[in-house]
This record gives C-alpha cells, sequence and structure tokens, in this order.
C-alpha cells in the first residue's frame, strides 16, 4: 500500500482531538488482532492466513501451521487470542469456519504454540467444533474471549438459513450460543447445562444471532457482545448462564423481506432483554472497554466497530446503561472490522476491505 493512500487524519470527537493514522496496510480483509507482549501483534486475514505485524508495522509473510478454512461467504479465519498465560506457554487461538463433508462446515477453534522464530504455530489442534456442520456461508460469528478465571468465551453464529435459524433455541445444537470451555477445549464443571440431558455442556448461553464483537468489563469480569440484528435490531448484551436471548422467537428487527422476525414481537416472558439496541442497524462488529489514561475523556466507553455504516460507536455507561452516544470516523469510509485497545493505550482499528489496514487512533499531535 503506497504512502499515498495512507490514512493520517485528525478529527474533533466530543472528548478529544484525535489522528487516525495508518499503522500497517496492504491486508486482505483482516479480521481479528492480538497484541504480543514485544510490541508485535498477530492479524488474521479472512481468506485464511495470519501475519506478524512488526512494531513499525510491516507485514510478515503467511505463519504456517494454521488449519485450513473454508473461506466462502462469510467464513474464513476469523478471530485470535493468546493465552492468558502466553508468556510462558506461547499458546495462539483461533476461531474459523472449519470445512466438513459434503459442502458442510461449522465455526471451530484451534490453538498451537507460536514458535520461537514467529513464522509457525506448532502443535496445532482443535479444541472446539461447533454442533452440527450444515450447508451455510453465513453467520459464524465468531469472537474469542478470556474471563478471569482462564475459561474461554467463543460466540457462535445461527448460520441464518431459516432451516437452521431455530436451533439458536435448542440446547442440543450449537448454532446462536455463547460457549464456555477450558482452555484445552473440555468444560468447566460450573457451565449451566452440565447436567442436562440433552444438552451439550459447553454452552453458556442461547437464542443469539451472530455476535462479532466481545468483550470482558474490566469492572465487573463478565462478558459484554453485540450481535447483529436483521432489518433492525442490533444488541448489546450481557450473556449471563443459562439465559436465553430470544433469537429467532423475539427480535427489535424485521426480517431482510420486511417480514416479522418469529412472534413478531420485540420481547417475551422467559427472555432476556437486549442493553441496547440499534435501528437502522449499524453492522455491529469488534467491541471493546477503553481503559487507558492516552485519552482521558474515553476512559470507561465502549467501543463498537460498524461495518454497515462504516463508523465507530462510543458509547458511555452507567452500570449496565448506555447514558450517551457518539459516531466517529464515518468520512473515512470503511467499514471496522475490530476495534482494540493496545498496550500503549491508543485504539486500534481493522479496516474490512481488500487493502484492508491496522489504524491507530491517538491524540492528535502525539503521532
Amino acid at each position: 500500500m503506497s504512502d499515498a493512500r495512507a490514512v493520517d487524519q485528525v478529527f474533533r470527537t466530543e472528548k478529544a482531538a484525535v489522528q487516525v493514522k495508518t499503522y500497517a496496510g496492504g491486508l486482505s480483509h483482516p479480521w481479528g488482532i492480538a497484541f504480543l507482549p514485544d510490541g508485535r501483534m498477530l492479524v488474521t486475514e479472512k481468506g485464511g492466513t495470519l501475519r506478524m505485524v512488526s512494531a513499525d508495522g510491516k507485514l510478515s509473510e503467511p505463519l504456517r501451521g494454521v488449519p485450513k478454512v473454508d473461506d466462502r461467504g462469510q467464513g474464513g479465519l476469523l478471530d485470535v487470542a493468546l493465552d492468558p498465560d502466553f508468556v510462558r506457554n506461547r499458546l495462539v487461538y483461533l476461531s474459523f469456519s472449519e470445512p466438513g463433508e459434503g459442502g458442510t462446515n461449522s465455526t471451530a477453534v484451534a490453538r498451537g504454540a507460536l514458535s520461537a522464530d514467529g513464522r509457525l504455530l506448532e502443535g496445532v489442534r482443535v479444541i472446539f467444533s461447533q454442533k452440527p456442520k450444515v450447508q451455510s456461508r453465513m453467520h459464524y460469528g465468531s469472537r474469542l474471549v478470556f474471563d478471569r478465571q482462564g475459561h474461554l468465551f467463543v460466540t457462535l453464529g445461527e448460520r441464518s438459513e431459516m432451516r437452521f435459524r431455530t436451533q439458536a433455541q435448542e440446547l442440543n445444537s450449537h448454532l446462536g450460543k455463547v460457549v464456555r470451555i477450558n482452555p484445552d477445549g473440555s468444560v468447566p464443571p460450573d457451565n449451566p447445562f452440565v447436567n442436562r440431558p440433552g444438552a451439550l455442556p459447553e454452552i453458556w448461553s442461547y437464542g443469539h444471532r451472530n455476535s462479532q464483537g466481545a468483550a470482558l468489563n474490566p469492572q465487573t469480569g463478565q462478558l459484554w457482545m453485540n450481535e447483529h440484528g436483521p432489518r433492525g435490531g442490533d444488541e448489546i448484551n450481557v450473556p449471563e448462564p443459562g439465559k436465553n436471548y430470544g433469537w429467532p422467537v423475539v427480535s427489535y428487527g424485521v426480517n431482510y423481506d420486511g417480514t416479522p422476525v418469529g412472534t413478531g414481537k420485540q420481547s417475551a416472558p422467559g427472555m432476556e432483554e437486549p442493553i441496547y439496541h440499534w435501528t437502522p442497524v449499524i453492522g455491529s462488529s469488534g467491541m471493546d472497554f477503553y481503559t487507558a489514561d492516552l485519552i482521558p475523556g474515553w476512559k470507561g466507553s465502549l467501543f463498537n466497530g460498524g461495518l454497515a455504516t462504516a463508523e465507530v460507536v462510543r458509547l458511555e455507561l452507567d452500570g449496565k446503561r448506555v447514558t450517551h452516544e457518539e459516531r466517529m470516523f464515518a468520512t473515512l469510509g470503511k467499514r471496522i472490522r475490530q476495534v482494540k485497545q493496545g498496550p500503549d493505550g491508543a485504539l486500534y482499528l481493522l479496516t474490512d476491505e481488500d487493502s484492508g489496514e491496522i489504524l491507530r487512533v491517538a491524540p492528535a499531535g502525539k503521532g
């Protein structure tokens, strides 16, 4: 990517003047990012490649050892996360669309150890595979978030099509669920459905549509997630163990053809309400809480990427209540796939483009 096309703009947001600048370019639909302790980054590209990004923004050749992905439609290599004990074990986790027989696929999670030279993942094995595999090219999820006890949350889409989506309400299917597993893929004994006959024990919560944004709330340690609505009704939820979040029975949106979703109602007894929703949708994607001191006015805010609106949405919170919304960076015209606070306190954005970028957001005048 030439410097002539690189982003370098100042935006006067409500809380600060910030500079949005290209940190790295030339990526093909980057999807997930993880910051290494030495200042480098791992970035996934949807087509199936994992790259190292140096501290000065240079891209490596694709790392070897990455599992084969089905990159048709919305599938591909999705999120990347480091083990909480990465400094000792060098384990890296990847979510991806795993090919199956007869054109089927499902979301899966693999882990492997990053080699000393950073060029390959060693000992890669799949630790979780969504059941069942189906013939669909849509709604894989999938974000990876570790909690403070070292459990791994995985958000899983319901695969979109009418013939599959009702499985979001069924406990014998992983479709439309958040699952919670141990780092080796085993099931924590305190998961809510461990002792329920016929229920898959990995399930944490259900009734979800397609979550491509998730983060741990630094105040409470709870998982927060956003999920795509259909035509209207993008949601933010705080998934609690064993609870039902309504899809596809209730929704704040309608089907793309204008027909009602499920019952046509927005709520129902026994189904949890979102804490916030957007109509029209933003195409909610990556999510992160801002905790750094670099931009003091943003501290405590929740950031969400917008794919449909090509912007970043900042939310101010009072507990689980959203008190204010600010929309930013729409004039860049770039679909925002991920939003992540870096160890330097800057906000990093992944743009979902053929020639995608990592954009760094920092106070204006400070690079």
